[in-house]
């Protein structure tokens, strides 16, 4: 193709300006810093500033003007120049380079954007950007801002979403009924609904029995003839598994049974099949089935309260907190029904009460609670159990806020543990309170972390490396984990338990971007090999968290080759890591593996059952969930999710004396976690509408010229539809 003289000479002068102005920025960003220390003046800098920047902008070249505007600390020069063809690019850049920056400057790099979206009336990109920053003011603006109901509908989406409590008032929406309207999406009241059509369109409505996940007339005889023998244990992994399965769906094989069936039995008989505490995560497993569906669910679980058996209503209070999971109500069931029994001498029917208020009102900041769980903490007659509960509770209720009363308490009742407590597993739970509070909140956490140099040396470091990590979660950064990695180098001492929680902090600060989840995936590897026995017991833990409902390779033969470990403990942890990474995926590799090892550990009850409860959660909600604290392509972190993430994986650290012994019910708190993995579309009566989506792998086009493509690999489909680890759904039609 012939170039016109004119035409050549247009593109070499083009060629050569950006060249320039490449070569230019990169001197007068230098120039700025010499100035900057000798306290020269810089205004003739700021004007060569201005044009390079325009320059830039005009010509497609939004990376190197930000990159300009950074070096010389002038990036409110930005909003001036972007304009309605380049302000999504302009975003993009800055938004993904927030991720890599040191902070005050990464918050101030997302403002800009935030202002950059506001102007371009693009809200539901700025409202993203405000849950990111936790700015509930500039939520406000977003709604003050724009005048379109179905706008507004769609914000409430996304706040239900990442599950945050808002109240809508009159400046954000004027009319009363559109009010209640929006109000019940934020509540999620329309949760429920919305999954089950999903699964009415996919077909997988039919309950699901614990047999249909075990498939042990696909192994070889000897597992399945030692599978007959009725054991409290595999009956105990049965309602797991039951529970997990057929999450939300309002029916299943054994909890809902109607009483005249032919085969006579009714829930009442699964209930009986398990011994003493096992009724209580039976019972509680009813909250599971129905969970979302708040009338419903409420009515079926009552029938429990009126049981003789504490530990049966200890279940049905918990199964109260668990149907209530992300759903607010306006008349508040779960708090009328549960704080009356807060106060009762059983120590069993008290954790279920706490612990259900915890599960209902998890990111609440609700005083109510908060008057009446903090005395709890600071009772000498409460029981340690009761205690640790109910530091979870609070720090779940009260996750991310920082609210000092609440620290307070907790401090108070760690400095009150007499020695021999400290060794007990579940004193650890109590640190693990006070660093939700601190969730992602980075250096707040500091003068918290000051006190607890003061406690007990032999929960000191252990309280350290928990506040740090949950202080840290989610933000990748690189300092706080080789602090964490320095910890891990160390060997120590029999008898220190900090290690745990430092290698869990690794992957809960690491799990923030792509580059450092990879890099400490390899770190892990070496702490495998070369760490001491408690820190390898860790490992599989934080593999599982890294990448979960995301079932990676080769972490998945990581985790299989440390399924086999002579250690149990480690081959425990990694047979739940299993369960975690394949999470609501159905994935039919795990499913083997899993079989497999069924049949391997067949004689060994505390690893079977670890297998059966890993089986459960990699068919969680027949395929329809994930545990994925991350959504909004991968940008919002679910606080709530996170949090009820590391509480049981902290629970795991301490397999036998906690999930294998009476505290099983820890694994509920995953369901802060669970979310349906759908995308579904409405009509403006919310109704729902089927459109054809394009479904692909998400590919990452920050800085590329021209409009590269967002997706590839892509399918065809029409709503609802499924989205798995890295997938991402764009509209296939311009309708």
């Amino acid at each position: 193709m012939l170039l016109l003289k004119s035409d050549r000479k247009f593109l070499l002068s083009l060629v050569f300006n950006l060249f320039a102005g490449r070569n230019l920025a990169g001197e007068i960003a230098q120039e700025y810093m010499k100035r900057q220390s000798e306290e020269a003046p810089i205004e003739d800098l700021m004007e060569l500033v201005q044009q390079i920047v325009a320059f830039h902008m005009k010509h497609n070249a939004e990376p190197e003007a930000v990159d300009l505007l950074m070096e010389v600390e002038d990036l409110d020069l930005l909003v001036e120049h972007v304009d309605s063809t380049n302000f999504r690019r302009t975003c993009l850049y800055l938004t993904s380079a927030a991720r890599y920056l040191p902070g005050p400057d990464d918050m101030l790099v997302l403002d800009i954007a935030y202002t950059i979206y506001l102007k371009f009336e693009e809200y539901a990109n700025a409202l993203q950007i405000a849950l990111f920053l936790d700015n509930l003011q500039h939520v406000r603006q977003v709604f003050e801002s724009c005048d379109d109901l179905l706008r507004k509908k769609q914000f409430c989406y996304i706040l239900a979403r990442h599950g945050i409590a808002f109240e809508l008032d009159d400046e954000m929406c004027a009319e009363d009924s559109d009010r209640e309207f929006l109000q019940d999406i934020i509540n999620n009241a329309k949760l429920s609904e919305g999954y089950l059509t999903l699964a009415r369109d996919i077909e997988v409505m039919e309950p699901k029995s614990p047999e249909d996940i075990y498939k042990a007339h696909l192994l070889d005889g000897r597992a399945s003839a030692g599978a007959s023998v009725d054991s409290a244990r595999q009956n105990l992994a049965a309602t797991f598994v039951n529970a997990f399965v057929n999450a939300g769906f309002g029916q299943d094989k054994l909890m809902t049974v109607p009483p005249d069936s032919s085969s006579g039995g009714s829930s009442g008989n699964w209930l009986f099949k398990n011994k003493e505490h096992g009724k209580t995560s039976a019972a509680a497993s009813l909250g599971m089935i129905l969970l979302w569906d708040v009338d419903s669910g409420l009515a079926q679980i009552d029938k429990y309260f009126h049981s003789n058996d504490n530990h049966v209503i200890a279940g049905a209070l918990l199964g109260v907190g668990i149907v209530n999971c992300g759903v607010n109500n306006d008349c508040d069931p779960a708090l009328a029904l549960l704080s009356e029994y807060i106060g009762k001498e059983d120590s069993s029917i008290r954790i279920g009460a706490i612990m259900g208020l915890g599960i209902a009102y998890a990111g609440a900041q609700n005083e109510q609670i908060r008057s009446s769980l903090t005395p709890i903490l600071n009772d000498a007659k409460a029981p340690l159990d009761v205690i640790a509960f109910t530091a979870i509770s609070l720090g779940l209720i009260y996750v991310g806020s920082c609210n000092e009363e609440v620290a307070q308490a907790i401090i108070i009742a760690l400095m009150d543990r007499s020695d021999s407590e400290f060794g007990e597993p579940l004193t650890r739970l109590l640190p693990l309170g006070l660093g939700l509070l601190y969730l992602g909140k980075q250096e707040s956490v500091e003068a918290t972390a000051e006190v607890s140099k003061t406690f007990n040396e032999k929960i000191r470091k252990y309280c350290d490396m928990t506040l740090l990590s949950c202080a840290y979660a989610g933000t990748g950064n690189v300092l706080k984990v080789q602090n964490l990695l320095g910890h891990c180098a160390q060997h120590l001492e029999k008898g220190e338990t900090h290690q745990g929680p430092a290698v869990l902090g690794i992957a809960m600060v690491a799990m923030g971007e792509e580059l450092g989840l990879e890099m400490s995936i390899r770190s892990l590897e070496h702490l495998l090999q070369y760490g001491e026995q408690n820190i390898r017991r860790a490992v599989p833990l934080a593999l599982g968290l890294l990448c979960i409902s995301n079932p990676k390779v080769n972490v998945m033969d990581t985790l299989s080759r440390l399924s086999h470990d002579t250690d149990s403990e480690v081959a425990m942890a990694a047979v739940i890591s299993l369960g975690l990474i394949g999470s609501g995926t159905n994935n039919a590799r795990i499913a083997g593996m899993l079989r497999n090892l069924s049949s391997y550990y067949y004689k060994d009850a505390s690893l079977l059952f670890c297998v059966r409860i890993a089986q459960g959660l990699v068919h969680l909600g027949k395929g329809l969930l994930t545990l994925n604290p991350y959504h909004s392509d991968r940008f919002l972190l679910s606080p709530i999710a996170l949090a009820g993430l590391v509480i049981m994986l902290h629970a795991c650290l301490d397999m036998k004396a906690i999930i294998l012994g009476k505290y099983h019910y820890v694994l509920y708190f995953l369901v802060l976690a669970m979310q349906p993995r759908m995308l579904m579309t409405v009509d403006e009566n919310l109704k729902p509408l089927s459109v054809p989506v394009r479904v692909g792998q998400a590919v990452d086009v920050v800085g590329q010229a021209g409009r590269p493509k967002t997706i590839t690999g892509f399918q065809t489909h029409s709503t609802p539809v499924l989205l798995a680890a890295g997938d991402r759904a764009e509209l296939a039609t311009e309708k």
